[in-house]
């Protein structure tokens, strides 16, 4: 009998190109079809023929309350009861970015985006306008949006299907973007040797989250930000995916790392469109208006999108926020790792504050060719163990998990009873 998930699959692949909007729900990676989702609450989520999940996907990071909390959609309701789009200045685009500024230190002017990727491609653009150079470096595994010169060697949906860089990108495009080897520090230092005067920036997922979740090794990013202020160059820090979760200052208050820009997205917006690009005074100024690089949006600073991510805000600032999220992660990944020791399964796993990465391999990895030594196949079978269990996962080996303050002490049970029987498939 074909499920109601099933039927909307098929009826999705007539008009949706693999019946998706964005490439790694297709599922291809691990085979089988999605679940299409009708409602969430809290740390669940309801799909077409009712079943209900624990999810670890929230929305692939920016719940990091829980879905649909009262006090956003109480913030949502009201913004929407006035107007949905001005496309002109309103004070809460003021108080956002006042608050971004408040949280985090490095930022001492913001521009208001709709996507993380709009607010990375900005970024870049900014410092190539800010320094008069062409070159920017990335790192092997990062994801930085689908921008033509980031999608050299991407991570994240480029990478679960197989394909490195995608068709499309001009080799021209490609060209100047330099790729190196995250956790590299030598590699790093030959290279501004060698190119220094030419580099325009270093972006970099401070704590990566689109090869699975992979850590800095010490010294990595004081590295990048010695080797930027020797050189001229900006140091970018894309904390789209790791703003407000793994520190209420995201990794740079963390790691005690002050980037020259950075871009956030996800939680600022609360579940709703929201990027941001911010930094310092002298090379924000260079932004149209005021400046020569060009940017401009018709939503930026949608005021329904921006009460969300107010909402949002205010409640990870408040006290123990962090600790409390942080502390049931930790309790998920020790768990996770005593019942694979049960098992006796090859397994691995890590957190950073509400991050998390799971390895079908004996260690952690420091890189992205230790990510593909991790165990893909066994990573599906636990996928779709777990997902029989009601347990949503990223839909794929190569993500980062995320737990939102929604989950107690009762899901993580719930999970761990379900991993106990996930590991012996």
């Amino acid at each position: 009998m074909t499920t109601r998930n099933e039927e909307l699959f098929q009826r999705a692949q007539q008009h949706i190109p693999a019946g998706v909007n964005s490439p790694v729900r297709a599922f291809r990676a691990v085979g089988g079809a999605p679940p299409f989702f009708e409602r969430a609450a809290g740390a669940y989520l309801w799909d077409a023929d009712g079943k209900r999940y624990l999810d670890y996907l929230g929305s692939w990071g920016p719940m990091v309350l829980g879905h649909t909390h009262p006090a956003v959609v109480e913030a949502v309701q009201a913004a929407a009861s006035k107007a949905l789009s001005f496309g002109a200045p309103t004070e809460a685009e003021i108080e956002l970015a006042e608050a971004i500024c408040r949280l985090v230190p490095s930022i001492e002017m913001v521009r208001l985006v709709s996507s993380g990727t709009e607010a990375t491609m900005t970024a870049i653009r900014l410092a190539r306008g800010y320094t008069g150079r062409s070159l920017i470096v990335k790192f092997e595994g990062c994801y930085h949006g689908h921008a033509d010169s980031l999608l050299v060697k991407a991570g994240s949906g480029a990478l679960t299907f197989g394909n490195p860089s995608s068709a499309g990108v001009p080799a021209e495009t490609a060209a100047h973007t330099l790729v190196l080897d995250f956790n590299d520090s030598e590699q790093v230092k030959k290279t501004f040797s060698a190119r220094g005067s030419d580099i325009a920036c270093v972006i970099v997922e401070p704590v990566a989250g689109n090869m699975n979740l992979v850590l800095p090794a010490a010294g990595f990013l004081e590295t990048l930000r010695e080797q930027c202020t020797k050189h001229g160059a900006v140091l970018i820090f894309d904390e789209v995916m790791t703003g407000f979760r793994v520190a209420q200052g995201g990794a740079q208050a963390r790691y005690g790392i002050t980037p020259d820009l950075t871009t956030l997205g996800k939680v600022i917006g609360g579940g709703l469109p929201v990027g941001a690009v911010g930094g310092k005074r002298e090379i924000m100024q260079k932004i149209a208006p005021l400046g020569p690089v060009y940017q401009a949006g018709t939503l930026s600073g949608n005021p329904v999108a921006v009460a969300a991510g107010l909402a949002t805000l205010k409640l990870v600032e408040e006290k123990d926020f962090q600790a409390k999220i942080e502390a049931t992660t930790q309790a998920l990944i020790q768990g996770l790792i005593a019942e694979a020791q049960k098992a006796k399964v090859v397994f691995s796993a890590q957190s950073i504050g509400s991050m998390f990465g799971l390895y079908f391999r004996a260690a952690p990895p420091a890189s992205f060719a230790e990510v593909m030594q991790c165990d893909k196949d066994r990573f599906n079978k636990f996928f779709h163990a777990m997902l029989d269990k009601g347990v949503y996962l990223a839909p794929s080996a190569y993500e980062a998990g995320f737990v939102s303050a929604a989950h107690g002490g009762a899901e993580i049970d719930s999970t761990l009873a379900a991993a106990r029987a996930a590991f012996k498939a």
